[in-house]
């Protein structure tokens, strides 16, 4: 009989709980997640001297963050130092660091999702943001070591969220952010099958809805909106007709005319 209760007790609060997260979802859909101030705060981008990483740290810049940018590129990351301070940064620290290497990135600050983890478990405090791809939800013809690293990052990101909750660490937040292609020249010679539902985004565009995303401390953040229509379709679809969709937007030649990013001399 107590075990009964037991079950049904806790039967009861999962649903009650439940309801109110529904809710939630529902209010929060009508009326935008008041945003969080990060004045003052230290923001941390990788890969800032160009692209995406550049364009984030102008915008923590007009917010009143603290920047503290790491790039392969001393000219480049010096630029974006400047650029920081005249988009209104009062303080901008910025380190040649080879991300793809670990001894350079201790060398440089000792911070990592390992290194930066302690202190925020500690402090339980911090936002951590993960900038992964639609590549790394969907298989994608001709991006098969970008895919494995994509799919990496996501699962490494949300494996290190649900660490957190279960370990009480509710402060820390994460955000996955899944983009199509940006226009940052990575992707140069890409085309989409589908622009009207698949488009090529514009680099101000996705660090405008990623900066909100993190505002916001909303989770996932895919983009386009079609992006989270095809995961619902992934989930249940036939595989013959999840080719045949495929197929129809052309998402198998995307990579025909790939040309790869163009060094600077």
């Amino acid at each position: 009989m107590a075990l009964k209760l037991k079950a049904a007790k806790k039967l009861l609060i999962f649903l009650g709980k439940s309801v109110l997260a529904l809710v939630e979802a529902v209010v929060f859909a009508i009326i935008p997640k008041p945003r969080k101030n990060v004045a003052g705060e230290i923001v941390l981008i990788t890969g800032a001297g160009s692209g995406l990483g550049r364009l984030l740290a102008l915008k923590f810049a007009q917010l009143g963050s603290v920047l503290v940018l790491w790039d392969i590129s001393q000219e480049s990351n010096e630029e974006t130092c400047k650029m920081a301070v005249e988009a209104g940064a009062t303080r901008v620290y910025a380190y040649t660091c080879d991300c793809s290497r670990k001894e350079e990135i201790y060398r440089v600050a000792n911070q990592t999702y390992k290194a930066f983890l302690p202190a925020m478990i500690a402090n339980n405090r911090g936002h951590l943001v993960c900038i992964s791809s639609s590549a790394g939800l969907i298989g994608m013809n001709g991006l098969a070591d970008y895919c494995a690293s994509k799919f990496a990052a996501y699962g490494f990101a949300e494996s290190i969220f649900l660490e957190s909750f279960t370990k009480g660490q509710n402060g820390i937040k994460t955000t996955i952010v899944c983009p199509f292609f940006i226009k940052t020249g990575m992707f140069d010679g890409c085309t989409t099958g589908c622009p009207s539902l698949l488009p090529i985004l514009e680099p101000e565009y996705a660090v405008r809805k990623i900066v909100d995303a993190i505002l916001q401390e909303n989770m996932y953040l895919y983009m386009p909106k079609f992006i989270y229509f095809i995961m619902f379709l992934k989930s249940f679809l036939p595989l013959k007709l999840g080719l045949l969709l495929g197929e129809y937007l052309g998402a198998f030649n995307l990579m025909d005319g790939f040309t790869g990013a163009k060094k600077k001399n």
